[in-house]
Formats: C-alpha cells, sequence, structure tokens
C-alpha cells in the first residue's frame, strides 16, 4: 500500500488493511442490542443478502472474466463457464462434507455454545418450578437482565447426573438440539465467509505481485483492488458478528469471530505474492469455490432458518437491504 517496498511488504499491508475492515464492519456489533428472535432472523437474513451479492459482483463475474482473458478456454472464451461451474460446485460440495463432518463428530454441542457466552432463557413458568442441581456441581449461573432470568447450563457427561433446569426431559433435550443447530449454522456461516476471504487476499497478493509485468499492472491499480476488497470486507464482518449476537453469543465473542474470518487475507496475500505466476490461473476456481460455498450456505441455513419462525419479512427486508449495501460496494469499487 505504500510505493517504494517490495511486493510482499506492500501485500502485507493491503491485507491487513483489507482484514482490518473486516473487523471494523464486526465492531459495528457493539452498537447493537437485543437477543430476540425478530433480531436474529433480520441479521440472518442480512448476512444472506450480503453473501448473494458478494458471490455473483465479488467473485462470480470476476471469475468468468479471469478464465475469457487467461486464453485457456477458447479463442474467444466461450469455455469460460467451465472452470467457475466446476469451481462453484466444488465449494458447494465442501459445506455439504463440513456440515457432514460436523454432525459425525457431534460439533456443535452445548458445551461449545455455553463456552461462547449463550444464555438460554428460561420461562416464568420454569422459574417457578425451581432448579434442581446434581449434588456437590455447580452447573448453573444465574444474571438478571430487565426482570427476565437467564441461565447457562453445561452438558452433564456421562459422570454426571442428569441436570435438570426445571424442565421436563423432553424440553430439556429440545433446548440441547436447538443450541446445537444453531451453533453449527453458525460455524458454516464463519466457515463461508472465511472461504470467501481467501481468494480475495489472493488477489491482493497477486496485483502487489505482477506489477510491472504488463502495462495495466501497475502500484496504483494493485492499491485500489486493496480499498475495494477492504470496503467490501466491511459489511461481511458484520454479517458474521450480527447472527452470532442476535444467537445470544456475547458482544465481544461476536466481534471477535467475525472480524477473525478475514484473519486469513494477509495469509493468503503472501502466498498470493510469492506465487503469482501459478497462483493466478488458479483464481478463477478460486474465487468461483468461494461463491458456491456462500450460496449453499445461504440456500441451506440461513434463509429456512430466518423464515422457521414466522420472522419471514423481518428477513427479506434485512436481506434486501444487505445485498443492495453490498451491490453498492463492489459496482461502485469494482
Amino acid at each position: 500500500m505504500i510505493a517504494g517496498y517490495s511486493p510482499e511488504i506492500q501485500a502485507i499491508f493491503g491485507t491487513l488493511f483489507t482484514w482490518g475492515l473486516t473487523a471494523a464492519g464486526s465492531a459495528l456489533v457493539f452498537l447493537m442490542s437485543g437477543t430476540q428472535r425478530k433480531f436474529l432472523d433480520s441479521s440472518l437474513g442480512f448476512a444472506a443478502g450480503v453473501m448473494l451479492a458478494a458471490s455473483y459482483w465479488s467473485l462470480l463475474a470476476p471469475a468468468i472474466e479471469m478464465a475469457e482473458s487467461s486464453g485457456m478456454y477458447g479463442e474467444s472464451g466461450e469455455y469460460a463457464f467451465a472452470p467457475v461451474a466446476l469451481g462453484f460446485f466444488l465449494g458447494a460440495l465442501f459445506v455439504y462434507a463440513a456440515d457432514q463432518v460436523m454432525h459425525y463428530f457431534k460439533i456443535g454441542s452445548t458445551e461449545i455454545m455455553i463456552d461462547l457466552n449463550v444464555e438460554c432463557n428460561v420461562s416464568p413458568e420454569t422459574k417457578q418450578k425451581g432448579i434442581k442441581h446434581n449434588s456437590g456441581s455447580h452447573n448453573l449461573s444465574k444474571s438478571s437482565n430487565d426482570g427476565l432470568t437467564k441461565r447457562k447450563a453445561r452438558v452433564p457427561t456421562g459422570d454426571e447426573e442428569e441436570l435438570i433446569l426445571g424442565l421436563s426431559n423432553e424440553d430439556y433435550n429440545k433446548l440441547h438440539k436447538q443450541s446445537a443447530e444453531k451453533w453449527k449454522r453458525i460455524l458454516l456461516l464463519v466457515i463461508a465467509i472465511t472461504v470467501h476471504n481467501i481468494p480475495e487476499g489472493l488477489a491482493v497478493g497477486v496485483g502487489f505481485g505482477a506489477i510491472g509485468k504488463s502495462p495495466k499492472a501497475t502500484f496504483e491499480s494493485a492499491r485500489n483492488l486493496a480499498i475495494g476488497i477492504g470496503i467490501q470486507n466491511f459489511p461481511e464482518g458484520l454479517a458474521v458478528s450480527l447472527p452470532l449476537r442476535g444467537s445470544g453469543v456475547s458482544v465481544w465473542r461476536s466481534f471477535w469471530y467475525g472480524q477473525l474470518s478475514g484473519m486469513v487475507e494477509p495469509i493468503a496475500g503472501l502466498i498470493g505474492v510469492i506465487g503469482v505466476s501459478w497462483i493466478e490461473p488458479l483464481l478463477p476456481y478460486a474465487m468461483a469455490f468461494a461463491a458456491g460455498a456462500m450460496i449453499y450456505v445461504v440456500c441451506d441455513d440461513l434463509i429456512p432458518e430466518a423464515s422457521s419462525s414466522g420472522n419471514g419479512r423481518q428477513a427479506s427486508w434485512g436481506a434486501i437491504f444487505g445485498f443492495i449495501l453490498m451491490m453498492c460496494l463492489d459496482v461502485g469499487l469494482g
């Protein structure tokens, strides 16, 4: 980002800038409040809109353009769809496989949810029933907020007696299952955004590594690419942290996991600038791969979940706002 430095240093500066704007977007979660279901569904819709717009304008359209201009897919680029279609399919398959692996290894347990400071709301009826502890164990912590009692619970291990939160076994198992599914969905969202940031980091690295190798490969063009990607990353950080906050994760952890999705960009940028000669032909595949991963998460998780509680209208408006915001940034800075 500063003329006169080596391409490697410039790529690191550029991708640190893009990562910083991801963190800045995530930091907006400090201004948000509320963990109601409508807030969660609206934030899921916002994330879906951002991801849909980014999938086309940030990933698929540039990937097709790169494939056409490479001269590797037909004289006029008539087969440029081939690497993009293959990458898109592999991206969707990757997220599907990750989902199956998490299910197989039971990733998404309530222990992880509690480690993330996720709180379970206990109804007034439950409070009237009372809380039973297993002997000598302090598995419950209690806090009060706006007159509502919230309790955190740890899932009993095989050596412990069953922990009862004043709930029936059926209600407790239902709460356990909902928490596990919620964490798995959020984890897939983080994976999709992180996968999306890898080709963007590679693109910034390739941009700085290619300076001087062609008339269009200038420092100014590489710098503008880094600025454009950085500004696009701003709503993406928020798209991760908002659903986390809406799910009951603490504000600091929501911010941490939101900015974490952009941490891969400096690493990918360094790889791109070092291997510019062999990374550049792979960019269409990598960008389409990221688009496929995000579209799969949107269709399989975000949209169904956002509409499952009767808040489809709020989720739809969130998606429209997220799509318009990301489209404007992508097109305006393209």
